[in-house]
């Protein structure tokens, strides 16, 4: 499946994402992911910073969520897939490596990346914008800074 550029878009204002993973006990794991984004058309690259739960549950199981918000507008995207983990001696390593390093400015070190290929997406978008279709990406920003003391 391919990322629009709307979802794109959306990566590129997230701060963070939430990646979801699954033990080899069946217990779910979610783990906020600060170096993120997307890769060639329908992928998701994430930086292993400080992730031995993550790395050792994809190892296990490849199915994996990751979630992200504009936590101002309250909108973004839950997107479903198969991961796995590219280890510094994989070919591809060294070109997803230059692509978050360049976001990490080189001051977060790591290893292996997390790669998810996507298979679903679905939007998600704040309540407020359900019960209240008349709202506003402005005025749910005004009433998230107030929220968040910004």
């Amino acid at each position: 499946m391919e990322l629009t550029k709307e979802i794109r878009a959306s990566i590129d204002k997230s701060v963070l994402c939430w990646l979801a993973t699954i033990s080899t006990k069946n217990i779910p794991n979610v783990s906020p992911k600060e170096i993120f984004t997307y890769y060639q058309k329908d992928k998701i690259i994430i930086a292993n910073i400080a992730s031995p739960q993550t790395v050792k549950n994809i190892k296990a199981h490849k199915s994996v969520c990751v979630s992200f918000i504009d936590i101002l507008v309250q909108k973004g995207y839950q997107i479903k897939g198969r991961a796995e983990i590219i280890n510094s001696n994989a070919p591809e390593f060294l070109e997803i490596k230059k692509v978050l390093t360049k976001m990490t400015a080189g001051r977060y070190p790591f290893n292996t990346v997390t790669i998810i290929n996507i298979e679903n997406v679905k939007p998600i978008i704040a309540p407020r914008y359900l019960l209240y279709p008349e709202t506003t990406e402005n005025e749910q920003i005004e009433s998230a800074k107030k929220a968040y003391r910004i």
